[in-house]
């Protein structure tokens, strides 16, 4: 699902979103998104901002997660010149940036609860007061929030207020994770294609069949943000001459990475010489070869950890302590 606001699969996988999409969009009611990251959860609040009778005002998105606690007040509300050591100017915070629009609320299960207080009462009363100001300001935002967190879990475990996940949750919208998307895996893949020639300066190039059925075996565990990066890299690795799918993903071993495979390595004596080898050796030899056929891919399916039936993260500090540099393993 681009960031373009085009929505691949709105007939197909995502037909049932769309229909909850044209449902809501013009009914000034907060909505809640559903899904796992990379899935296209700004995409869809952009479309229904776009649907509704606020497309021509401001649409803003502020991820949750990524604001320091002692700045949540600051950058949602707003402060006034003086409010703290620093703060030389009036700030206006992101619900008066929307003012008249939507309000994306990205990674809301992040916020922590004091902030969850101060933005149910925006919610409830449509005003708010700026850090180091005295009186109340009335805005008229639509909130749209969005997160991969099990939010009623989180109510279990008092991370997450139940008044302001009822506030939110009027009209919840799941959007499924790719790998269950299969009918618009073609779509997806020629519009990422046409996009990463476009964008490099190549001639266009056509995705075969088989190379679809390669990416529909795929488990896309980063959902459309990874497929469109895979096939980014796949255009570059073919030169804009052809796709390099497996290269990719990591899942093939070409002719020119042969000579990278370290020889199976047998420490039994006698085979290898009378001595056995030391056990760091066998593993860094073991490693590097996992890593070599995965073409460094390290995650996912088709990665090194996998075949190595390791973490990744296991395997990304084995690899540091025996002085591995995976990143020469990619191609």
């Amino acid at each position: 699902m681009p960031q373009s606001g085009i929505i691949i699969g709105a007939n197909q996988g995502l037909a049932k979103v769309m229909q909850r999409v044209e449902i809501v969009a013009n009914k000034d009611l907060p909505v809640l998104i559903h899904g796992e990251s990379g899935t296209g959860k700004e995409v869809v609040a952009l479309a229904i901002h776009q649907r509704s009778h606020r497309q021509k005002m401001p649409f803003r998105r502020v991820n949750c997660g990524a604001i320091p606690p002692e700045l949540i007040d600051s950058e949602l509300f707003g402060h006034e010149h003086g409010a703290f050591t620093g703060s030389t100017a009036r700030h206006k915070g992101w619900f008066e940036q929307a003012d008249g629009g939507t309000l994306l609320l990205d990674e809301v299960g992040e916020l922590p609860l004091n902030a969850q207080v101060r933005l149910l009462r925006v919610i409830q009363e449509g005003e708010f007061t700026r850090v180091g100001g005295e009186r109340p300001l009335k805005v008229n935002v639509r909130i749209i929030a969005a997160t991969h967190r099990d939010l009623p879990a989180m109510i279990e475990e008092r991370q997450f207020r139940e008044d302001l996940y009822y506030r939110l949750t009027v009209f919840p919208i799941v959007i499924p994770p790719l790998r269950d998307r299969q009918d618009d895996i073609q779509s997806l893949a020629e519009y990422f294609v046409s996009r990463a020639t476009t964008r490099f300066g190549y001639k266009s190039i056509d995705v075969t069949p088989e190379q679809i059925e390669l990416l529909k075996r795929y488990d896309w565990p980063g959902n459309i943000r990874e497929f469109a990066a895979v096939i980014d890299r796949a255009v570059l690795l073919g030169d804009g001459n052809c796709l390099k799918l497996e290269k990719a993903l990591g899942i093939s071993l070409s002719k020119h990475t042969v000579s990278r495979i370290p020889a199976v390595i047998d420490a039994t004596p006698g085979k290898n010489g009378d001595d056995i080898l030391p056990l760091d050796a066998v593993i860094k030899a073991h490693i590097e070869k996992a890593l070599t056929l995965c073409c460094g891919r390290v995650e996912g399916p088709f990665g090194a950890a996998k075949k190595l039936a390791l973490n990744p993260n296991t395997l990304r500090s084995k690899a540091k302590k025996l002085a591995i540099e995976i990143e020469k393993f990619r191609g």
